[in-house]
């Protein structure tokens, strides 16, 4: 009989003990490791446990792709490297195939080889975890960190697939015959959120020092309560997304819409609100919004619920500052994003009553646009000046004006303002995988679709309080009072646009909402800025079409995302090795 593999199990070569030569968990004296000698000694088999933990930011990192990543495939970020074979405009181009998705294909792979890569791992370790000394209680702990992790990648997969084949405990070795095939979207939804309670039942509340930033049973009822709110999410609970065959409609989702996923995302994201394990970051004593800024730059706060830490580094600084600031500048915030963040008294620009003047763009905006986006004439450290200098960005601009910045803005989210790429100073920080507000949004988000939006209230204010947005008189912090759910379902993707911004969420938001079709065709805006007198600017805004000639048009920036892309194509290895395995709609 023909063998057949996954490209699941045709990585089991990968993962084979060789393998543990080769990456950084295991140091030079561990060379010509065994499945015996890895699992048969303590500190070994913590270390192939942290290999695990290694991949789990692999979906957030900003260099993920050709220095880009998800985040440049959205409305929120320009790509600045302009070739259509580059990933990140691979995926804003939509020119993606089941072919590029092969296991021997560079990049969009990892979608699905390295979720299925860590899922082995996580069996593999389960399985001989109790042949290992580790004592009883370490044993425990191990086990309910790699279940998290197994569905950690699961739901990784889910998102972008729908249903996956669900391989349970099971270790397929080199010479099996694998027939595994896609379960169901709600058997998978079922299996996740079983094994993050079973991991949650066993892990500890918090974590104790020497184990900080190990999971907790906080971290699985995030994880938990993402998933749910992405599953009660238009994508999946409704008809689907495209005309879908009866084989295939089981695989993207539910297929009929039905309020109660609503109520269940609702009540997990609660649960976790009310345990008062976690609270956001505030200072508004420093200056307003400051414990926004502040909460991306230590590793130690009350806000993060998983997080990838980092010995001292300027990971951020190096992908996002400007040129002057020594940065490569890869990923540039649109002006549609820059659009989203409301002013001081947190009313959307667009209402003629907030104080938003189109000619002093920059003034008086809600605080946590300062602490998001480098624009024309705001303070950065610049290295040779040992200080804070204003970054130019308008046309001509010597360094950092246009067109080295395409959008008229440079990032500053999550980077320390006084340091630079260039300088010699780091930070002590961790990449925010999952953290407290994002659990706020969620619940804000099922509960307003259950019906019951003056629920929502509460929790939106807790995030603008944080903000720094003024109360005004009605104690509202900019929300209109007594909304519909169609008018809060707006403000609540608009305020987790602007939470969230350039954490990985909003390629995930914009397909599940099933809002691509209209943010992901066509150009993206950007503000092209020209100087008229000494302290005065013209703002202007274009695209890569209408920008003087500055810049020529590049089509690279054209986005496109056609009906059938709201989910990734099974790749081509798979469908003609895998007996039975079906293919999404569309491709």
């Amino acid at each position: 009989m023909k063998k057949i593999y996954l490209i699941l199990s045709a990585l089991i070569v990968a993962l084979t003990l060789s393998e543990c030569k080769k990456s950084n968990f295991l140091d030079d004296k561990t060379s010509g490791l065994t499945q015996q000698t890895v699992f048969s000694d303590s500190t070994n088999t913590m270390g192939f446990l942290t290999r695990i933990y290694e991949d789990a930011p692999f979906s957030f990192n900003k260099y993920r792709w050709d220095n880009g990543g998800l985040e440049q495939g959205t409305d929120d970020s320009e790509f600045t490297l302009g070739s259509p074979q580059r990933r990140a405009n691979v995926i804003s181009h939509a020119t993606w195939t089941p072919d590029i998705f092969n296991p021997t294909a560079y990049g969009l792979p990892d979608m699905w080889v390295t979720p299925y890569t860590n899922i082995r791992r996580v069996n593999l370790l389960l399985q001989q975890l109790p042949n290992t000394p580790l004592s009883a209680s370490r044993k425990q702990l191990v086990a309910g960190e790699a279940r998290f992790l197994r569905a950690w990648y699961y739901e990784n997969l889910i998102i972008n697939f729908g249903g996956v084949p669900l391989i349970g405990d099971k270790v397929y070795g080199i010479t099996d015959v694998i027939t595994t095939t896609r379960s169901s979207f709600a058997d998978c939804v079922k299996y996740i959120t079983s094994e993050l309670d079973a991991a949650a039942a066993i892990l500890p509340v918090t974590s104790s020092n020497i184990d900080y930033g190990r999971i907790t049973k906080g971290t699985c009822m995030g994880l938990k309560s993402r998933l749910l709110l992405y599953a009660a999410s238009p994508l999946f609970n409704g008809a689907p997304y495209v005309t879908a065959t009866p084989e295939q409609t089981p695989l993207v989702g539910y297929g009929s819409y039905d309020k109660k996923h609503w109520q269940d995302a609702a009540d997990a994201a609660l649960a976790l609100i009310n345990t008062g394990y976690y609270s956001l970051n505030v200072d508004n004593a420093t200056a307003p919004g400051y414990g926004f800024y502040q909460v991306f730059l230590n590793r130690v706060n009350p806000e993060y619920i998983f997080s990838y830490n980092r010995s001292p580094n300027r990971d951020f600084e190096a992908f996002y500052n400007p040129p002057s600031r020594g940065g490569s500048k890869y990923g540039q915030p649109t002006q549609n994003l820059v659009d989203c963040f409301p002013m001081m008294n947190g009313k959307a620009i667009t209402d003629p009553t907030s104080g938003y003047d189109p000619n002093n763009p920059y003034v008086n905006r809600d605080p946590r646009f300062g602490y998001s986006i480098i624009y024309n004439g705001s303070n950065y450290f610049l290295a040779s000046a040992n200080a804070q200098k204003p970054v130019f960005t308008f046309a001509g601009a010597a360094s950092d004006g246009f067109p080295n910045t395409l959008t008229g803005y440079y990032s500053r989210k999550m980077c320390d303002v006084n340091i630079s790429n260039n300088s010699a100073f780091n930070a002590t920080r961790g990449w925010p995988l999952m953290r407290y507000a994002e659990i706020l949004l969620n619940y804000a988000e099922a509960i307003n679709e259950t019906g019951q939006t003056s629920l929502a209230y509460p929790v939106l204010q807790q995030l603008r309080v944080r903000a720094g947005i003024t109360p005004n008189p009605d104690g509202l912090y900019g929300l209109a009072p007594n909304m519909s759910v169609a008018a809060m379902r707006t403000v609540i993707q608009n305020e987790r646009r602007v939470e969230l911004a350039f954490e990985g969420q909003r390629w995930d938001d914009e397909r599940r909402w099933k809002v691509a079709m209209d943010t992901q065709n066509g150009f993206l805006k950007w503000m092209y800025i020209t100087k008229t007198g000494a302290n005065t600017y013209n703002y202007q805004v274009v695209n890569a079409v209408t920008a003087p000639t500055l810049y020529a048009a590049n089509p690279a920036k054209v986005h496109i995302f056609y009906p059938y892309d709201y989910l990734m194509p099974i790749s081509t290895t798979d469908m003609r090795d895998i007996p039975g395995m079906i293919q999404n709609p569309g491709y």
